[in-house]
């Protein structure tokens, strides 16, 4: 009897990436892509249908980002590994992707050599960050060392944290440039409120206000460029 394969789903919204992703993992005797989405709605919807083993996430993703679908899946489905990939790469992005739940973390160039036993790692259960792989307990060890060596603000904690979903949803509100008036008419809430949510936006992003907040969340990739001029 033949081993399971690694159920993987792979979610990128450029067509030719994912396509010469899928090719590459295809070659695998041991891996099996069963589903691609393109948005990170529509990957949180898959991954409830499939439950796949492995999800190869991109973080900059239409509708919902690829963090904010990494937590909504890790945060309600079991035994689902996310692997986070980006274009945009530094430690602190990578803080952000292990703490919404995500298991491994590479940049976009990262090669198949490296990616590919990642994969089998995360299958098993297990962590990879950089060439390390890891338990839970280990990788949650490494994290607190690492904001340690990091912690150049006040609360290292909450400048880490991913925004929430309504922070997201003003943030990208701000890069369309509504002011606090037209964010709370389109959201329904208080300018009071979205003055309270810009103060954490802020807070969390360390920048001092709001130009600075939209250009960081477009750097890296955390609301697309194709969502802005909607």
């Amino acid at each position: 009897m033949q081993p399971s394969k690694i159920r993987v789903m792979i979610v990128e919204d450029h067509p030719l990436f994912g396509a010469g992703l899928k090719r590459v993992l295809e070659l695998e005797d041991d891996i099996e892509v069963v589903a691609e989405a393109h948005t990170g709605k529509e990957a949180v919807e898959l991954a409830e249908q499939i439950r796949p083993d492995v999800v190869i996430m991109d973080v900059n993703l239409p509708e919902m980002n690829g963090l904010q679908a990494t937590r909504e899946i890790t945060t309600h489905m079991d035994n689902i590994g996310v692997i986070v990939i980006t274009a945009y790469h530094d430690d602190e992005q990578l803080f952000h992707a292990l703490r919404a739940g995500a298991m491994a973390y590479y940049p976009k160039d990262v090669q198949s050599s490296e990616l590919i036993p990642a994969i089998r790692q995360v299958a098993r259960g297990n962590y990879v960050v950089g060439d390390m792989v890891m338990s839970k307990p280990q990788v949650a060890s490494w994290l607190l060392r690492k904001f340690e060596e990091m912690a150049v603000f006040e609360d290292a904690d909450v400048v880490f944290s991913p925004l929430t979903p309504r922070e997201m949803e003003i943030l990208k509100l701000i890069t369309k440039g509504y002011s606090n008036k037209e964010i709370a008419r389109a959201l329904g809430i208080s300018r009071q409120t979205v003055k309270n949510h810009m103060s954490a936006i802020l807070r969390k992003l360390a920048v001092n206000d709001r130009t600075q907040a939209a250009v960081l969340a477009l750097k890296r990739g955390w609301i697309p460029l194709t969502e802005v001029g909607e």
